[in-house]
C-alpha cells in the first residue's frame, strides 16, 4: 500500500540551519514544512562571524552579495592598556584573494541580519517559515514519521518521509530520540548584548582589560546597524542586570569610562559557555543538524557556519534520495559532519584558552576552507595520486574560459544543484550524459580551456583524469579514464543513473 506524506520532510527549527536546509531542498523540488516554536524571528546577534568557506556556500545559494550587502567587514580591534593607551591590530591579517581560494576574510553580518536575508532567499523560492509552530511529539518506523506539532490554529498531526531537528543545544528532537550530548561545562558564564550606547567611536572592536576574566569586557560595532555587541565574562552564580542601566553601571566599571552610555537593549543573554556534540547524527528517518547536535563556545566564529554547513551537505543528500538514490547515500552525513564538529569544538575551546589569557589569534584554520572529507565513503580515488588534490577535498575555484572565447569561473560552473565532471584531455563519450551531471572537458576540442593555467595549479591533473564535483563543492572522485566502469559505479551510488532507451 502507498504510504501518503502531507511533504517529504520535516524541518524543526528556522535558524541560519534550518533555512539553509529549506533552500536545498527547495531548489531541488523537494516539499518540506520549516516551523519555528518562537513566535517571531530570532533578532540577536549571537553568531556574526560569515567564514570564508560559508561565504562560497552562500554564492551558490544565490545569497553572497546580500550577505554581504547587510553587514561588512570586520573593524581593527583596539585594546586598551592600563594607563589608558591602546594599540590597534587587525583581528585577522589580511589576505589577498587567489584564484583557487576567491574569499580570504570573514565577513561580520549579525546573525538577526543573516537569517533575514536566508527568509527573502527562501521566500524567492516560494516558501515561508511556519513561526508559531512547536513539535511536541513524533514516531517513526520504516516508512516515515508522523509527527505532532501545536500553534494557534490547534494540535495537528501528519506523515513525512524524514524529520530534520535543527532545533538548537536544547533540541527537543534530540531529546526525544535519548541522543546522548557528552561534553563539557567550560566553566566560563558571559554575558552578550546588543545595545544602542553614546560615548565610544565605531571605528574599532573596543577591548578592555583582556586575560583579567573579572574585569574583561569587549565592545564590538555591530556592521550592517547602528548597535555595539556588549561580550564579557560574569560571574558563574547570580543574577546579571541586564537592562541599559545595569549595562552601563557594567561597563562602566570595567573600561573606567564613565561616559558611556547605554540607551537601550535591543537583546541580551547571560549564559554558560559549554562543549558538546551529539553522540549520534541520525536514527533511523530523523536527523540532527546545526547547535542541535554541537555546542560550542563563540570563540573563532565557528558555530553558525558549520550549522551552515550541516545543513549544505545534507540537504543535497536528502533530496537525492528522494530522488531515487540509495537510502545508504544518507549513512554518510554523520560519517562526514560529525568528525567536522568535533574538530570545530575543539578549535574554538582552544581559542577561548587564549581569550582567557588575552593572547587569542585567529589565522587560516578559522576559515574552513581546509575541511573535507577524504576517506569517508563518498571519497573514491581507485589510483592513489602523488601530488594535487584528492578526493574528498574543498573543490578549488580557477578562473578558466569558455571555448567561445568567454572569462568563466569553476565555481560558475559548480552553481547550482548538480554535480560538475571535468574531464582533463579525454576522449568525448567516456562518461555518457545523464540527468543531474553536467560535464565538461579541458583539452582538444574541449568546451573549457585553461590558458592561465589555473586550473592544473589548483588540480595537478593527469592527461586522462575525470574530476567529478559534488553538489556542495566537493571532490567526489578522481578517476582515469581507465576506470570509467568504477567511476559508473560509483554515479549509480549517488543517484546519477544514465537515461536508457526505450524499447
Amino acid at each position: 500500500m502507498k504510504v501518503r506524506f502531507a511533504v517529504d520532510v520535516l524541518i524543526c527549527g528556522a535558524g541560519a540551519s534550518g533555512l539553509t536546509l529549506a533552500i536545498e531542498l527547495a531548489r531541488r523540488g523537494i516539499s518540506f514544512r520549516l516551523i519555528e516554536k518562537m513566535r517571531d524571528p530570532f533578532h540577536g546577534s549571537r553568531g556574526k562571524g560569515i567564514q570564508p568557506r560559508t561565504q562560497e556556500i552562500f554564492e551558490d545559494l544565490g545569497v553572497l552579495d546580500r550577505i554581504a550587502a547587510a553587514g561588512g567587514a570586520y573593524p581593527p580591534q583596539r585594546r586598551y592598556l592600563s594607563d589608558g593607551s591602546y594599540t590597534d591590530s587587525l583581528v585577522i591579517e589580511h589576505q589577498a584573494p587567489t584564484p583557487a581560494e576567491p574569499y580570504q576574510l570573514p565577513l561580520m553580518v549579525p546573525q538577526f541580519l543573516t537569517e533575514s536575508v536566508l527568509r527573502e532567499r527562501l521566500a524567492e523560492l516560494g516558501y515561508r517559515p511556519e513561526f508559531g509552530h512547536e513539535l511536541t511529539g513524533f514516531e517513526q518506523d520504516t516508512a516515515g514519521v508522523t509527527a505532532r506539532i501545536v500553534s494557534q490554529a490547534g494540535e495537528e498531526s501528519f506523515r513525512v518521509r524524514w524529520l530534520v531537528g535543527a532545533d538548537g543545544g536544547r533540541s527537543f528532537v534530540r531529546r526525544a530520540l535519548d541522543i546522548g550530548f557528552p561534553g563539557k561545562t567550560l566553566g566560563v558564564r558571559a554575558v552578550v548584548a546588543d545595545v544602542v550606547l553614546t560615548g565610544l567611536s565605531r571605528d574599532a572592536w573596543h577591548r578592555f582589560n583582556e586575560g583579567d576574566l573579572q574585569r574583561q569586557i569587549a565592545l564590538c560595532p555591530l556592521a550592517g546597524t547602528s548597535l555595539f555587541q556588549i561580550q564579557g565574562p560574569i560571574p558563574l552564580d547570580g543574577d546579571i542586570d541586564l537592562s541599559a542601566q545595569g549595562l552601563t553601571t557594567m561597563v562602566g566599571k570595567r573600561t573606567g569610562h564613565h561616559d558611556i552610555h547605554v540607551q537601550s537593549v535591543s537583546w541580551s543573554s547571560a549564559y554558560v559557555m559549554n562543549a558538546r556534540l551529539a553522540e549520534r547524527y541520525r536514527v533511523g528517518r530523523v536527523f540532527l543538524a546545526g547547535d542541535a547536535a554541537h555546542t560550542h563556545p563563540p570563540t573563532g566564529g565557528q558555530g553558525l557556519n558549520t550549522s551552515v554547513q550541516d545543513a549544505y551537505n545534507l540537504g543535497w543528500k536528502l533530496a537525492a534520495v528522494a530522488h531515487g538514490a540509495p537510502e545508504t547515500l544518507l549513512d554518510s552525513y554523520e560519517e562526514e559532519r560529525r568528525p567536522i564538529a568535533a574538530a570545530m569544538l575543539g578549535l574554538a575551546t582552544k581559542l577561548l584558552d587564549a581569550a582567557k589569557r588575552g593572547d587569542m589569534r585567529r589565522d587560516r584554520e578559522v576559515h574552513q576552507l581546509d575541511i573535507g572529507y577524504a576517506g569517508t565513503s563518498l571519497a573514491l580515488e581507485p589510483r592513489r595520486r602523488v601530488a594535487g588534490l584528492s578526493a574528498g577535498d574543498r573543490a578549488p575555484d580557477a578562473p578558466i574560459r569558455g571555448a567561445g572565447g568567454q572569462p568563466t569561473r569553476l565555481f560558475d560552473l559548480f552553481r547550482g544543484t548538480h554535480w560538475t565532471l571535468l574531464g582533463y584531455g579525454v576522449e568525448r563519450d567516456v562518461v555518457p550524459p545523464r540527468p543531474g551531471l553536467h560535464i565538461h572537458r579541458f583539452g582538444s576540442r574541449g568546451d573549457l580551456l585553461d590558458d592561465g593555467g589555473h586550473f592544473h595549479d589548483a588540480y595537478s591533473p593527469a592527461v586522462g583524469d575525470w574530476v567529478l564535483v559534488r553538489p556542495d563543492g566537493y571532490i567526489g572522485a578522481i578517476a582515469a579514464t581507465d576506470d570509467s566502469e568504477v567511476l559508473e559505479d560509483y554515479l549509480t551510488l549517488v543517484g546519477l543513473a544514465p537515461i536508457h532507451a526505450c524499447s
